[in-house]
Order: C-alpha cells, then structure tokens, then sequence
C-alpha cells in the first residue's frame, strides 16, 4: 500500500498552519539510530526542512520472525528474508535525521507463501 495521499494531505495540513510543525517532526531516537544504521538514502529532500534528503527504513513484522518482528531491516538482510521466511509485513518509513520528519511511506507483504495446512483424515470408526 502506498501512502503517498495521506503524505501530501499532512504536508498541505503542515503548510497551511493546520497542523504544527512540531506534532509531524516527531522521530523518536530509536528510529533515527534505525536510520543511521539501517536505512538506505533516498533522492527526496526532506519537505520540512529542506536540509538533506530523507532515510529510508525498512521495518518487519510477522509471526514468522520471532525475535526479528518489530526490528529495523537493511536491504540485504530484507533481501534474505524474503527467501527463508514464511510471510511477513514491511512498513517502509522516511525519515529526516536532520529535523525529525517521519511519514509511513509504503506497506507490502514479503516472504515465502505460507504452507498448505494439512488436513487430518478422521479416524475410522
């Protein structure tokens, strides 16, 4: 899912006095370490302050991903994923490390295709 309508009705909120500054450049310093550490650049300036363009982190959630479920991702290692594990969600969030912008951008499904359950056969009797 891509969230680009909901990105561009905040920032029209955010310019139009509506909605301020301070409540959409919230990053907490865990998902700024995660941008630091995690992410990977993108080519999109930051719309707040145009300082530097936006990080992009990749983040995982799902049964599947025991300990991994709620955790930062790189490329590589989403990369990796995708061919061992069993079905999992990607929230994808941009980031501005300069002044603490952070949108949910994108949202997929990523992973091997569950396993056909088994049907038991009922005892004879």
């Amino acid at each position: 899912m891509d969230y680009a309508l909901q990105r561009r009705s905040l920032l029209a909120s955010v310019n139009a006095g509506r909605t301020a500054v301070k409540a959409v450049c919230d990053a907490d310093p865990y998902l700024l370490r995660a941008a630091k550490f995690h992410g990977r650049p993108s080519e999109v300036l930051c719309p707040i302050c145009r300082k530097e363009q936006l990080t992009l982190v990749s983040w995982v959630f799902g049964e599947s991903l025991g300990d991994a479920s709620g955790s930062a991702r790189t490329d590589a290692e989403l990369s990796e994923m995708e061919s061992t594990r069993v079905e999992f969600s990607v929230h994808v969030v941009e980031v501005c490390r300069s002044c603490n912008w952070n949108h949910l951008v994108q949202s997929y499904v990523a992973g091997l295709p569950p396993r056909p359950r088994r049907k038991r056969r009922a005892a004879p009797g």
